[in-house]
């Protein structure tokens, strides 16, 4: 057995809790685990020493039992409480907890009245209409549950943009070092940096393919061979997702690699074009159709997507705009904006520490930030109501406030620290935080984390009350969608923006791969209204700041300038904004 670390612990403490729930056994017993887990993510110092040290039950929350427990799994990796815990409890009632919408309690109740274990046997159940007799369900529910079954389904086939980004990387790298490639590039959807993509597409120029094809099917990380060619072939990888590649000689790569970026409108669009000049436009080249010379037939060079757009009367249209959602006739006019690139960011806000649900320290946070060359970091822990998240007591927050104020003063960084909050709206729109206390804060981001069953109006009417309080500096998460796993909760979002624009407030870029939220399909109308963004990585670790560069992606793709986000802004002004709101 291996030694465990922290976070290891704590993930398991945080299952026992998950399955003694589903056993139905007593919730103080279900709260010590949860409690327990929540102080060795937040404990500063390195957990060997403390067990060493005779020190584990001196912490909050953590008597003799959980600390014996603690020592064991940290010694031995085992833990026989925890293996007959899983034991007892069918293993599909963990993954129905994946359904959204059904917590332990719910997936208790299905096992016991109508003998659920299984996703199978919950989709058959709602089909036969078991589900919506019972207790706390009804008709409603059962057909969320279908939906949600539905959604899962759909989610299988799809990946996280960031995920995909990080298997196709190093094939890529690898692929750009073999002898006889050229050129590689990643085409597709990961190009255009949709948020989720279905297959990878890896594009290669090599006079020679036949060995470079062999070397892509006979890696590793393919499980499956699904189709094998001299210039394509598609393989399937062990993380389920499928990845092509296709080779081309050199002179043809510019034109394969625009054809396979662009989407299947884009694309139509731009061969509609072509033939009204009377030329053809593929994959392999653009050719005369009608015999009027084509615009690269006497081209010694190489030819470029810059050139090729160029030809068709367009500027060069930046991958991630390659949507069909204007960008030609913007390009055509010479209208396309300046998008925003990574290094105009100065600073980011919402950023959680261990006094909530974070995984590093206040300290650590602001170490890690300064490391990208930021003017300033905005710390946003969680607001009482997000108990699951240890959420803050005004009197914990405001000895924050001053922590920050003190860490300041002492210069001990060269970015400002900014002093925040994410407040919960409460489902009556109300803030989750007394009127002083918010006064005594920097910036106050307003978010959803309860009560998402709403309908539409009573959403809208909630959000829009937190959105007009004086205090309110920013919306997050503005939809609550969780991509691939839960879908945005019913709102009214021009709406929500028009409120924001009337009463001077942000909407947050939420940069965290599984939100990238407000979509990115509605920011560039609401930028031309004159909404302001936020670009923030919701990041619970020091790891997690770089989920910047995924909301990056999600402004270009948004057709964002610097102009329209806050924290391209230098540390002076982003003070005085913050000051004036």
């Amino acid at each position: 057995m291996s030694k465990l670390d922290k976070q290891q612990i704590a993930n398991i403490f945080e299952e026992i809790a998950l399955l003694l729930e589903i056993q139905g056994e007593n919730p103080f017993k279900v709260r010590a685990y949860r409690n327990a887990a929540r102080t060795l993510l937040n404990l500063d110092e390195n957990l060997v020493k403390v067990i060493r040290e005779g020190r584990l039950t001196d912490l909050e929350g953590i008597g003799k039992d959980l600390a014996e427990k603690i020592e064991q799994l940290a010694n031995t990796g085992f833990l026989e409480k925890y293996e007959e815990l899983k034991k007892a409890t069918p293993p599909g009632l963990l993954v129905l907890l994946q359904v959204h919408g059904l917590g332990p309690k719910k997936v208790k109740l299905l096992h016991d009245k109508v003998g659920i274990q299984s996703l199978e046997s919950l989709k058959e159940a709602c089909e036969k209409n078991k589900i919506a007799t019972l207790k706390g369900f009804g008709e409603k529910t059962q057909q969320n549950i279908l939906d949600a079954l539905a959604h899962r389904s759909a989610y299988q086939t799809r990946h996280l943009w960031w995920d995909a980004m990080a298997i196709a990387s190093p094939i890529l790298e690898k692929l750009r070092t073999l002898k006889g490639v050229k050129r590689a590039e990643i085409a597709g959807s990961l190009r255009r940096k949709l948020e989720t993509i279905g297959d990878l597409d890896l594009l290669a120029a090599s006079s020679n393919p036949a060995p470079v094809m062999e070397w892509f099917t006979s890696q590793p990380f393919v499980v499956q061979i699904l189709a094998k060619g001299d210039t394509k072939s598609s393989v399937l990888l062990i993380h389920n997702i499928q990845v092509d590649l296709r080779i081309v000689p050199g002179q043809q790569f510019d034109f394969a690699l625009n054809y396979f970026t662009g989407s299947k409108e884009h694309n139509i669009k731009l061969r509609q074009n072509a033939l009204t000049k009377g030329w053809t436009l593929s994959e392999w080249g653009m050719a005369s159709e009608t015999g009027v010379p084509g615009p690269f037939d006497k081209w010694k060079k190489r030819v470029t997507e810059e050139d090729l757009y160029k030809a068709l009367g367009f500027d060069f249209i930046p991958p991630e705009l390659r949507e069909d959602k204007g960008e030609l006739e913007a390009a055509a006019k010479k209208r396309l904006p300046t998008l925003v690139e990574e290094e105009n960011i100065r600073g980011t806000f919402h950023v959680h520490t261990t006094a909530s649900d974070g995984h590093n320290t206040l300290e650590e946070m602001a170490e890690a930030a300064q490391k990208f060359d930021w003017e300033y970091l905005g710390i946003s822990d969680h607001s009482k109501a997000s108990f699951q998240a240890n959420g803050l007591t005004e009197e914990r927050l405001l000895s924050q406030i001053d922590q920050i104020q003190k860490l300041n003063q002492s210069k001990k960084y060269k970015l400002h620290i900014f002093s925040g909050l994410e407040c919960d709206i409460l489902p009556n729109g109300t803030l989750d935080c007394s009127d002083d206390t918010l006064k005594r804060l920097d910036f106050v981001i307003v978010s959803v984390h309860s009560s998402f069953n709403l309908k539409e109006a009573a959403m809208t009417k909630r959000l829009i009350r937190a959105i007009e309080h004086p205090s309110t500096t920013m919306v997050g998460h503005v939809t609550g969608r969780l991509l691939l796993q839960r879908e945005a909760y019913e709102v009214n979002l021009p709406k929500i923006i028009d409120a924001c624009i009337a009463n001077g407030k942000i909407i947050e870029l939420n940069a965290h791969p599984k939100r990238l939220d407000m979509d990115w399909r509605l920011w560039h109308t609401a930028a031309e209204k004159g909404l302001m963004c936020s670009i923030n990585p919701d990041a619970h670790s020091i790891h997690e700041l770089k989920y910047v560069r995924a909301g990056i992606n999600i402004a270009r793709k948004g057709w964002l300038e610097k102009k329209s986000i806050l924290n391209t802004l230098p540390l002076n002004e982003v003070a005085k904004r913050l000051k004036r709101n």
